[in-house]
């Protein structure tokens, strides 16, 4: 009896040991990155603010190491890795938007002569002679090849006007929440139906000595009507242009100050209608081949503001598609394209509800990660791109979206449209020479008095985590609020 006994206190006492030694790895694994988050509580630059960190092994639903975790704070772009996702997940990695080229009246194809009106009804595609899909060596725009298929369909004259058709989308392109600051400037780009050339131009400054005023050189490409106010002037070493001004109008003022002794310094501002845009290029495509329009470019919104729309049955010339759903996810996370973002919001309602309405959108992926499982308390989405500081989410829930992703059948799309650190994008220039550096994926977020990040890093045993960092409100520069946050990515990867 006492050997046996004594066999049986000896393997309790075994197993305890093997217990404690595997806490104590476990412990030893994650002290440095509790060290970096405990003296980030300390931090004085934090007194004022609000931040939060969750961390989980991608093959468990628990935190790894957390802080703050249901904490609601504004994500900045962290909020495209919620839109992304969603848009992979319901259309797939293969999907393409369709852009269509319809007529209504007759076509004579022995005169080559439309009686009618020739529509390019919009399908909600963000990459109609986007830069991102441009091949530099093609010198040809888009609006110049489709003028050269119609071309080739016989079409000699148009006796009718171009229109252009946005209405896949709710004409009104700017989220509730945008700021007047930003909606005016590239970044500010809404989601048209027909967006077109990235619903962007550039303004060329030239500038002199520090103070004085500056001039514009050209602007590209030529928006007809737009009219600039030019209140630029000469300082400072950054660009710290805005451009002012709202959707369908033209009137646009530019105020703030660029570098001093520059030329064809680039300022990009958002075109006011970008269907309009869109259906007048096309028109002068047709125009430089010698196929007259006989009346001016119009859009179907610009029509029934005026009572002069009349639904009319159109058939299909050809259609246009974009470049597959994996490859503008890429681009919208490595490049941060808000525009590209609010398109897959819109569109995801579009296809949910047979019309793109940002409300809608974001009510429908909210809805669909909390059918995944995640748990969506103190999320508030206001948009697709994180522009908005309406929205607020918790790293607890992005990194659940991160680790039901890994589940999902376009996960590699997904994966792969996230920047590396110390390789690409937002990312490029952080945790080099550490073992974060070409091994941590992220997006990255960041607006006035926020940043982020949430992505993928493999730890030293080589499973694969998830994390979110999130910090609102701090009392330093952005670039000190970035290395902070970047000692804690250094340590998540770090950790074993």
């Amino acid at each position: 009896m006492k050997l046996v006994l004594s066999s049986t206190i000896k393997y309790f006492f075994g197993c305890l040991a093997i217990c404690f030694s595997v806490f104590q790895l476990h412990s030893q694994s994650t002290s440095k990155l509790n060290s970096v988050i405990e003296n980030l509580k300390k931090d004085n630059a934090l007194k004022h603010a609000s931040w939060s960190i969750c961390v989980m092994n991608t093959k468990k639903d628990s935190a790894i190491a957390e802080y703050n975790s249901t904490m609601s704070l504004v994500p900045a772009s962290t909020m495209k890795i919620v839109t992304t996702g969603a848009a992979l997940s319901i259309l797939g990695s293969n999907f393409k938007f369709e852009t269509k080229i319809q007529y209504d009246g007759t076509f004579d194809s022995i005169s080559g002569v439309l009686k009618g009106n020739l529509y390019i009804t919009g399908g909600g595609d963000p990459t109609l002679e986007s830069e991102y899909f441009k091949d530099k060596k093609d010198t040809l725009s888009i609006t110049e090849k489709w003028a050269f298929i119609l071309k080739a369909k016989g079409i000699k004259k148009i006796d009718g006007a171009i229109i252009g058709d946005a209405s896949v989308f709710e004409d009104n392109m700017v989220p509730s929440q945008w700021i007047w600051g930003d909606m005016g400037n590239y970044f500010g780009a809404g989601a048209c139906g027909l967006t077109f050339h990235d619903n962007k131009y550039t303004l060329y400054f030239k500038s002199g000595a520090t103070g004085t005023k500056t001039t514009i050189n050209k602007i590209l490409p030529d928006v007809l009507g737009l009219q600039i106010v030019n209140n630029v002037s000469s300082g400072g070493n950054d660009d710290n242009a805005f451009v002012y001004g709202s959707p369908y109008n033209n009137y646009r003022f530019v105020q703030g100050t660029i570098p001093p002794s520059k030329n064809n310094y680039e300022v990009e501002g958002s075109i006011p209608d970008p269907a309009l845009f869109c259906a007048q290029s096309l028109e002068s495509s047709l125009k430089i081949i010698g196929i007259n329009v006989t009346e001016k470019s119009t859009t179907i919104r610009a029509l029934k503001e005026a009572n002069e729309f009349s639904e009319a049955n159109r058939r299909t010339f050809f259609i246009n598609y974009s470049p597959t759903l994996d490859k503008i996810v890429y681009w919208t996370n490595l490049k941060s394209i808000n525009l590209y973002a609010e398109h897959l919001l819109k569109y995801i309602s579009y296809k949910k509800t047979n019309f793109g309405c940002e409300s809608q959108g974001t009510d429908i992926v909210t809805n669909f990660w909390k059918n995944k499982g995640v748990d969506v308390s103190g999320f508030f989405m206001n948009d697709g791109c994180g522009l908005a500081r309406a929205n607020v989410i918790t790293t607890k829930t992005e990194t659940q979206i991160l680790r039901i992703m890994t589940k999902d059948k376009n996960f590699n799309a997904f994966f792969n449209s996230l920047p590396i650190a110390g390789k690409s994008g937002s990312l490029g220039g952080l945790c080099e020479g550490t073992c974060a550096e070409n091994n941590l994926r992220a997006k990255s977020g960041y607006i006035t008095r926020a940043r982020g990040y949430a992505g993928y890093v493999k730890n030293k045993k080589g499973e694969l985590l998830c994390f979110s960092l999130l910090a609102n409100n701090y009392d330093c520069t952005p670039t000190e609020m970035k290395l902070k946050l970047e000692k804690l990515l250094i340590a998540i990867a770090e950790s074993e």
